[in-house]
């Protein structure tokens, strides 16, 4: 296939998988065995909620280098109004499975000992684990089975193993020296005798199951007392109980060298365990050509989904043509000046002041749809109103998180609909703790450390989160869930990807697998928080006409990958015919669709 302007379509065109249908239900995941573990919760009388929490569970297990028990996880669900309606919650709604700082975690503390940037690796940086609890509530307000029949796919999965797969593999030979001397725990869980594994190794992670079978025994003594009582069980052993206990201990007695260059212990206690919750929340939204566009508040990055969507809506973007330089050149610009915004106004909304109604409202995104030049890329940050403190650029190489991070959607029979996307608890961020199987996380890293920023640290702070599912409904109906990994990027390859869809007419996995683009002109939320000025990213399947125009518009643009960018999954429901049809992108090779 040749890569000029004139192929533009043919590209976006080009399929690799069929698009999943099924009436009953379809899951799209980061790994095909999370994906399957879904589809069996479905077969056997669970509904959306239930089928996505069993995926969550099975993605910790099988991407560890991706997300992880101990690290977070946001999730949006919608239900049928009547079913919505008992418990009086929002409906889409939005569950808040981000951890919180511990409470010896303040700026005063940081700077007493000499750190001014909070280390991206070690114990250092470990939240309070948000995953688990939010699994718990999504099954309490959403779902229909219990603890037990959800999770006991995935123990079984951790004690017999699955196969090592390839991109697992990379993430393994690449930290290899790290597993072997800093964390030896996890050696001991991803090396084969001291060396890296070939692909089919059977990756096992016995004490990960036996951590979570002491989690299922308690659930079933619980079980007389009805699922309530099961799921508070199961969250008492995890948050008051050995698993707490344990995972505090190790935090307070192990040092552990991090990015900091000097060893650290962490910070949290069996008290700021104690003292969590899961929060469930009304997700902001705006309207977006017939579409009602759904994301989580501004713990998250989600909003910049919607505030790029404000930007957009005032220009004829199918005439432009896709993947065309004017195409990419003013998507490029509307992401710089969405997440400007996230950098200047974005924090835990419960300890910051956020305008979102404004931020969100069509007034703003018109006065700021005029700063887009379309005849010249920008070299500044540009937040809304003039009175803001503009963030600041930091040089240096490629900026690189810790980890990535996985999702999964699901929508059933019904039309229930479940994104989540979780992450954290990476093998390469934070050692295995012995006994338990899995590491704590390090979103700590991304707090600020300046008291006046709206995502500065503050003990039972929630950090704001890069994970940002996205759901969508038509007139009251459901219609769509989607999501990606790729940290600071997430919501600029969904973003393409719906408008393919949506602006483009493509079907599932032609939008998935058309070749994407981001910028990374915003500094990183990511240690050590690197920013690079007119920076963009394409895939080599992008047109070269569009890269050379691109750069002769001023955008210093570096040719990735052909399959490099995004891992984004979608489901959609068609509630005329009851048909659900979904996909999955081919980039990691391991993520795919099912369903029946």
């Amino acid at each position: 296939m040749s890569n000029s302007a004139a192929d533009i379509t043919t590209q976006a065109r080009f399929t690799t998988r069929p698009v999943i249908q099924g009436r009953y239900g379809v899951v799209s995941s980061g790994h095909y065995l999370a994906s399957e573990i879904a589809l069996r919760i479905l077969s056997a009388g669970g509904n959306a909620v239930d089928a996505g929490v069993a995926g969550v569970f099975a993605l910790t297990v099988l991407k560890p280098q991706s997300c992880g028990i101990g690290g977070e996880s946001p999730m949006l669900m919608w239900r049928p109004p009547a079913e919505a309606a008992k418990d009086r919650l929002p409906n889409p709604l939005a569950i808040n499975g981000q951890g919180t700082a511990p409470r010896a975690a303040t700026i005063e503390w940081f700077r007493s000992q000499g750190i001014d940037m909070i280390p991206g690796d070690g114990l250092l940086a470990a939240t309070i684990p948000g995953t688990f609890d939010a699994c718990l509530e999504a099954l309490r307000v959403g779902g229909r089975l219990g603890i037990v029949e959800v999770l006991d796919p995935s123990v079984e999965l951790a004690r017999e193993g699955f196969a090592l797969y390839p991109s697992l593999r990379e993430q393994i030979a690449r930290h290899e020296g790290k597993y072997r001397h800093a964390y030896p725990s996890t050696g001991l869980v991803c090396l084969d005798d001291g060396r890296v594994p070939d692909v089919g190794w059977w990756y096992r992670q016995p004490e990960w199951a036996a951590t979570f079978q002491r989690v299922l025994d308690a659930a079933v003594r619980a079980r007389p007392g009805g699922r309530d009582a099961e799921l508070r069980a199961a969250r008492d052993v995890f948050y008051r109980g050995p698993i707490a206990a344990r995972l505090a201990e190790f935090a307070r007695t192990t040092e552990v060298r991090d990015a900091s260059g000097r060893p650290n212990r962490g910070l949290i206690s069996e008290d700021d365990f104690a003292a969590y919750r899961t929060r469930l929340e009304e997700p902001v939204t705006i309207r977006y050509k017939g579409l009602d566009v759904f994301k989580c508040d501004s713990w998250t990055q989600g909003p910049t989904f919607l505030q790029q969507l404000r930007l957009l809506e005032g220009f004829d973007l199918p005439a432009l043509g896709h993947n065309s330089p004017e195409y990419a050149h003013l998507l490029i610009e509307a992401a710089k000046l969405a997440f400007a915004d996230r950098e200047r106004w974005y924090g835990d909304p419960e300890f910051a002041e956020v305008p979102m109604t404004r931020l969100l409202s069509a007034d703003y995104g018109a006065e700021r749809r005029g700063l887009i030049d379309r005849e010249r890329a920008s070299a500044e940050m540009r937040p809304g109103d003039a009175a803001a403190r503009p963030a600041e650029f930091v040089g240096g190489g490629l900026a690189l998180t810790a980890g990535d991070t996985t999702h999964i959607d699901v929508i059933d029979g019904d039309g229930r609909m479940f994104a989540a996307t979780p992450s954290g608890g990476w093998l390469e961020s934070s050692p295995i703790v012995p006994g338990l199987g899995f590491p704590l996380g390090s979103r700590l890293q991304v707090f600020n450390l300046d008291p006046s920023h709206p995502n500065s640290l503050r003990p039972g702070k929630r950090p704001r989160t890069t994970l940002t599912p996205s759901l969508a409904t038509r007139d009251g109906r459901p219609e769509m869930v989607w999501g990606t990994p790729g940290g600071d990027q997430q919501d600029q390859h969904t973003l393409q990807v719906f408008l393919n869809i949506v602006e483009f007419g493509m079907d599932l996995q032609e939008a998935m697998d058309a070749p994407l683009f981001h910028t990374l002109h915003f500094p990183s939320s990511f240690y050590p928080h690197e920013a690079f000025p007119k920076r963009v990213v394409a895939e080599r399947r992008i047109p070269d006409a569009t890269v050379s125009a691109l750069r002769a518009l001023g955008h210093d643009v570096v040719v990735a990958g052909d399959w490099e960018l995004g891992q984004v999954n979608v489901v959609r429901f068609h509630p005329d015919t009851g048909r659900i049809e979904g996909g999955a992108s081919p980039r990691s090779m391991v993520a795919y669709a099912i369903g029946r």
